[in-house]
């Protein structure tokens, strides 16, 4: 029988850093379970898209546990942007673009998504819950490439001056720019961690200038 997959112990670097310094990885294709939307994290729009991921994420575990290819669902992630980058510095949280996602083994196909959304639908539907968005969520393939990562520890409020000091000295002193969305995972929950004790990765594909 195959030992259960769990990617914070054989991709350990992917989910770990050094608080204040840097690390430069390459990511290979990865594949992930994603719903993309717009709107304050804190608000009902961003919790129902993590309520659609979830249900998938555990029930294509268990139905890959009956074939023998358990795995442990790993950290929420998610991809963040805006069209005026300032919305960030702003805090115009309205205009905040995500997508938000949970990785999920290479092995796991379409019909295993197909199969998980069905079973949840009828789950919900029997507590007359509404299940229109778990059609939002897809198996997407991503490839980040070369990337700078650090871990953050501390409040999702203190990041600002991290990623400052990542843009304006950082990346210019390395002859990099911006190659993709910032990438957040989330190590901690916010429900049950101290705000100051929460444990974040920042991720940032990245190019040469040159």
């Amino acid at each position: 029988m195959q030992g259960k997959i769990d990617f914070k112990k054989t991709d350990k670097p992917y989910y770990s850093g050094k608080v204040g310094a840097w690390t430069r990885i390459t990511f290979p294709k990865l594949q992930f379970l994603s719903i993309s939307g717009q709107g304050d994290p804190g608000e009902a729009v961003y919790a129902r898209a993590l309520g659609a991921l979830y249900p998938l994420a555990y029930g294509i575990k268990f139905a890959q546990k009956s074939l023998n290819a358990d795995f442990v669902v790993p950290p929420q992630q998610s991809l963040w942007w805006a069209d005026d980058p300032r919305a960030f510095v702003q805090a115009r949280r309205d205009q905040w673009r995500w997508t938000a996602m949970i990785r999920m083994p290479d092995a796991v196909t379409q019909a295993d998504l197909d199969a998980a959304r069905g079973a949840a639908r009828i789950k919900l539907a029997k507590k007359s819950v509404d299940h229109s968005v778990l059609d939002e969520v897809s198996l997407i393939p991503m490839e980040e490439g070369d990337c700078l990562q650090t871990l953050h520890v501390g409040p999702y409020s203190d990041e600002a001056p991290v990623l400052a000091h990542l843009h304006d000295v950082v990346m210019p002193e390395a002859g990099l720019t911006f190659n993709g969305h910032h990438h957040e995972i989330y190590l901690g929950d916010p429900r049950r961690v101290a705000p100051e004790k929460l444990r974040t990765i920042l991720r940032q594909p990245v190019k040469s200038t040159g």
